[in-house]
């Protein structure tokens, strides 16, 4: 087996890492046992464009314990967890990363994973797929369908779609309730914060905190800066988002009104050059610029070190970027995903139910293989729910279930005043 990571001898913490994830994983690890013991993925080649953490290991070893032949590269450059990455390696998994990659050896790493010639690939974020589209086409005749996590994806594949030119079905795990309900909300919400307090140690309370974007994952980056004590600012172009901000309690402005007052700024649009040259200026000497969007073009960096006068690295993940008015700002993780170039990422309680949506739908996949068209599909409703009674379950939390004459009601028209 071929793998490229930075240290192979970090594989024992590694391994320490994944087994927290997995104590933290009740939903995913008994879909894992069950795999175990059916191995519905047998035979199935899964390539994946994901980042390499603890938790994306135990989605990794789960596939793998299915019967799956598993290859995995890393979707961001910074997001890779090295110690994880050779633990991978060593449980038998194929794997590409490191932490720090440029450009060139990324999409070498991509290649090295399409080498598995998959008949299912997982994406954060599309590069695979859009590799495969734009470079790979040889490889689309043994490909069943493919799984997307993000919303930066998903946006992506529709588009593909809607232009004729996506060549196999997605399924946009990003849409699923049990996906953006709570890792958007509450796993980006949490983990963009910690992220910052740890790279920067600053105090939120008090702070103007600006979020650029109220979709699910700007409304949990809001919601959990308000609950510290954060002053709240929102700037969005969708009228009905920054119309929920405004009911919600947020400060709604424009960006050059906001670029003006913020002392934190996290852009999670999904758009390109949120925060451009124009808005660095207006800036108060100080600002904090991050990004919890997937890739680094919600902030206009190739822009603002344009117009800087000097450009130093103060800690590992900040770039002090003095301007030519001499006011300074501070940019977090390269302007890349703050919560994993500074941080971990997501809790492993959140990505439980991300992954375990991941590993039913690759089971979904293999299991409806001639029933699927060239399109964006919806998780199947069934998957959702059933992930949700298993995350409740795990929680022990009961609820209802409809009596016969509720799901008649529900499912009828003819019962009225």
């Amino acid at each position: 087996m071929m793998s490229k990571v930075k240290d192979i001898k970090l594989a024992k913490e590694g391994k320490l890492k994944i087994e927290w994830a997995e104590s933290r994983m009740p939903v995913l690890m008994s879909i894992m046992e069950r795999f175990r013991r059916e191995k519905p993925l047998k035979g199935t080649r899964i390539s994946c464009c994901l980042h390499v953490t603890k938790e994306t290991a135990v989605l990794m070893l789960t596939l793998k314990a299915g019967g799956a032949r598993v290859a995995l590269c890393g979707s961001n450059p910074l997001s890779t967890q090295d110690d994880v990455a050779a633990a991978l390696s060593k449980e038998g998994i194929e794997t590409y990363a490191w932490r720090g990659v440029n450009n060139k050896d990324y999409y070498w790493c991509v290649d090295k994973v399409l080498e598995n010639k998959p008949h299912i690939t997982m994406d954060d974020g599309g590069d695979l797929v859009t590799r495969i589209l734009t470079k790979k086409e040889e490889l689309l005749k043994d490909i069943i369908a493919g799984t997307e996590e993000t919303t930066t994806g998903v946006i992506r594949f529709r588009a593909m779609e809607k232009d004729g030119v996506l060549k196999y079905p997605i399924i946009a795990v990003n849409d699923a309730q049990c996906k953006n309900m709570f890792d958007n909300y509450y796993g980006t919400g949490e983990s963009a914060l910690h992220a910052i307090i740890r790279a920067t140690n600053i105090l939120i309370p008090g702070k103007s905190v600006v979020v650029s974007g109220y979709g699910h994952c700007g409304q949990g980056v809001a919601t959990f800066a308000k609950g510290m004590g954060a002053h709240t600012i929102i700037t969005d172009v969708n009228p009905v988002n920054a119309l929920r901000a405004y009911y919600d309690g947020h400060e709604v402005l424009t960006m050059e009104e906001a670029a003006k007052v913020g002392d934190v700024f996290i852009t999670v649009t999904g758009c390109k050059h949120v925060i451009t040259k124009r808005h660095f200026g207006l800036m108060k000497s100080g600002a904090i610029l991050s990004n919890a969007g997937h890739f680094d073009v919600e902030i206009d960096v190739k822009g603002l070190k344009e117009i800087a006068k000097s450009v130093r690295r103060t800690k590992d993940c900040i770039e002090e970027i003095t301007l030519k008015n001499g006011k300074k700002v501070f940019l977090l993780g390269e302007g890349r995903l703050v919560n994993l170039a500074c941080a971990e990422g997501h809790p492993s309680e959140v990505m439980d139910n991300s992954f375990a949506l991941q590993a039913l739908s690759a089971e979904h996949i293999v299991g409806n293989k001639d029933c699927f068209e060239t399109k964006v599909y919806v998780v199947p409703e069934e998957i959702d729910m059933a992930v949700a009674r298993l995350k409740l379950k795990s929680l022990g939390v009961r609820i209802d279930d409809l009596t016969r004459e509720q799901h008649s009601y529900l499912t009828g028209w003819k019962e009225g005043t």
